[in-house]
């Protein structure tokens, strides 16, 4: 026994990390590469090794024998037999299906190992994909059949590295510039771009994990840049397709007449065209068809651009199903999603090709330095009856509109008088009683996009200090000058959206380069349980959030040390 190291490895594949470990943050540094979080109390935080996180550590090019020397490395004990031939087992199923152009016509599934070609074979329901073995090594697959079989056969546990190529596209070309000539990347949106590009420079498919803050336009550019082809970028969106314009215009030589939009307001189709998800998606009734899905095979498309993946809606999944021919780029901060579909974006868009923690970022000084603080508010005495008297969903609605949040976020706002501050929550009524008692703008959904443009410019200007923002926060809002965010209420448990929210004040800031972000919970309700799930994934990529009651506003000083959050 090792009774200074951080980690004790379990037989059902889950990890125990002690968090008071001298080496708890370099342990939490390599689990995150091939195991998900799952709890993060106090003292001990539990992660789980599953297929799809073996799979993606796989891409990145981690080896079964990498993986089980870390866990020894930080583990009390020597790690269970079973688990070590799990890891072994799983990982080295990652490319032992190769999907590959056939000779004559569709693809062929080729693998060394034949027994496991023709187990395949046997599996009930794969026939309906049209495979047929032609020798002893490779099973002819139809080319429609390309995108539903990798889903499948993931869903099996069979993972499928796609090498069967993908068509140029009609060709564009265009450059990368800046104010002064060339644009120059930092060093890792170079590295990003290149390890997309792959070793034959062709490009391919996968997703690229970076913070919010870190340049995802600009490498998704870039790889544009590299492919030289007409592009379909699709985004979260109408401000983030505008944003998406604004920066190719700004940012490369492309004639203006070649970019267009496509969304509620315009039906612009050119060789590089930014639409959004829900214009896809859009449909007269239920029973409808998707009206704008031919979108996607509208153009001679040579790349798709999929911003904000991990919000892809399962309608254009099953359309990028039929696409596989087309290269394709995933871009997000993580890839965290509320549905559990994360296994269709490694199998439809692909895997993980680069991620770069949010941490190292941070000490590089390309995004600022986050302080986390979760503040308990206490319920006044007729809410806690109502409260107490109501039922489940009703009653985390209570907690998150405590209207005794209003004077935290007014003294944390006092705090910080003169920095650019969001307020961001849930239900607009909370929002709108929010933004009436501080004399502050509100931006909604709803709000017509001018009006939005209007305000964010405002923002940026300094002419405004203080923004009340509803769900529209947590997708891709250009608010560089953000210095604090407080949020007041949030979507239940959703990881995602907190990262999405702390993302919107993570840009480098002048001067010690640091934001601030609050999350006010109500004490001794079920918004204290939702608000440890949302925070997960931020505790992942190494942020702690400071546990604070309002009286005691003194201690946020900024010289003081951080404390570990309770759960």
């Amino acid at each position: 026994m090792k009774d200074d190291k951080p980690c004790m490895v379990q037989r059902d594949g889950s990890v125990l990390l002690a968090t008071g470990s001298a080496e708890a943050e370099q342990a939490r540094s390599e689990l995150q590469h091939f195991a998900e979080l799952i709890k993060s109390p106090t003292a001990f935080h539990t992660y789980r090794i599953t297929p799809l996180s073996l799979w993606h550590a796989a891409s990145l090019g981690w080896t079964p024998e990498r993986i089980i020397e870390a866990l020894q490395r930080f583990s009390k004990w020597d790690i269970p037999a079973a688990v070590a031939n799990d890891i072994r087992r799983l990982t080295s199923r990652y490319g032992k299906l190769r999907l590959e152009q056939n000779a004559g016509e569709g693809l062929k599934l080729v693998s060394d190992d034949e027994e496991l070609l023709r187990e395949l074979l046997s599996l009930e329901g794969i026939g309906k994909y049209g495979l047929k073995a032609i020798n002893k090594h490779s099973v002819y697959v139809p080319a429609i059949g390309r995108g539903l079989l990798k889903q499948e056969l993931t869903r099996l546990g069979y993972p499928i590295i796609d090498s069967a190529g993908f068509h140029q596209g009609s060709g564009l070309s265009f450059t990368l510039t800046g104010c002064k000539g060339p644009l120059q990347l930092r060093d890792y949106q170079a590295d990003a771009v290149k390890v997309f590009e792959g070793n034959d420079g062709m490009g391919g498919s996968g997703v690229l994990v970076l913070p919010c803050g870190a340049g995802k336009t600009v490498i998704g550019m870039a790889v544009m840049e590299r492919l030289q082809c007409e592009v379909l970028i699709l985004t979260s969106n109408t401000t983030s397709v505008r944003q998406w314009i604004e920066e190719l215009k700004n940012k490369t030589d492309i004639p203006e007449s070649c970019i267009g939009e496509y969304s509620g307001q315009k039906k612009q189709v050119r060789p590089v065209t930014a639409a959004t998800y829900q214009i896809l998606t859009h449909r007269r009734s239920k029973e409808g068809e998707f009206e704008h899905m031919k979108l996607l095979s509208e153009r001679n498309w040579g790349l798709i651009v999929y911003d904000e993946v991990h919000l892809l809606p399962a309608p254009v999944f099953r359309a990028t199903a039929d696409i596989q021919a087309t290269r394709r780029l995933g871009l997000t901060a993580t890839l965290v999603r509320e549905d559990g579909a994360e296994q269709d974006v490694f199998s439809l868009i692909g895997p993980k090709r680069y991620e770069m923690p949010w941490k190292v970022l941070e000490q590089q000084g390309w995004i600022a330095k986050v302080e986390c603080v979760e503040m308990r508010i206490p319920m006044a005495g007729p809410l806690k009856e109502k409260y107490n008297l109501a039922e489940g969903k009703q009653r985390y609605r209570l907690a998150a509109e405590n209207p005794a949040k209003l004077e935290a976020v007014r003294s944390l706002l006092g705090r910080h008088e003169g920095k650019p501050a969001l307020v961001i929550g849930q239900y607009l009524d909370q929002l709108r009683h929010v933004a009436r008692e501080l004399n502050a703008p509100l931006i909604t959904g709803s709000m017509p996009q001018s009006d939005r443009v209007r305000l964010f410019e405002a923002f940026r200007r300094g002419e405004i200090s203080t923004i009340i923002v509803s769900k529209v926060a947590n997708f891709a809002v250009d608010l560089p000058d953000a210095a604090v965010a407080v949020e007041i209420s949030g979507s239940f448990g959703s990881r995602q959206e907190e990262a999405q929210r702390l993302g919107r004040i993570l840009r480098p800031k002048q001067g010690e380069n640091r934001a601030f972000f609050y999350t006010l919970v109500t004490e001794n309700s079920k918004e204290t349980e939702f608000a440890a799930k949302r925070q997960m994934f931020l505790i992942e990529q190494g942020y702690e959030y400071r546990l604070i009651e309002p009286e005691r506003m003194l201690e946020l000083a900024e010289t003081e040390k951080p404390v570990k959050r309770e759960a």
